[in-house]
């Protein structure tokens, strides 16, 4: 039998927020880092616009249900 959304989300809930507060947490090391560093204006990496972009993926309208596999080939590209 098919879970209600609902249930999914009881069940899904605590371990998103938890990725989430992970991953705000790297992304504040790396701009306090950032911002001790001499050469700061000049910090480029692939891999932080790559995080940018799947930030933006999760948060476009649910009715783009293929969420994870976009987020897959993003990374795939990370060469």
């Amino acid at each position: 039998m098919m879970q209600t959304a609902l249930q999914v989300l009881d069940r899904e809930y605590l371990e998103a927020r938890c990725a989430l507060l992970e991953l705000a947490a790297a992304l504040d090391r790396v701009d306090r880092a950032h911002d001790h560093e001499e050469a700061a204006n000049n910090f480029q990496d692939s891999r932080l616009d790559q995080l940018n972009q799947a930030i933006k993926i999760l948060s476009e309208e649910s009715h783009l249900p293929n969420r994870s596999e976009r987020l897959l080939l993003l990374f795939s590209d990370l060469d």
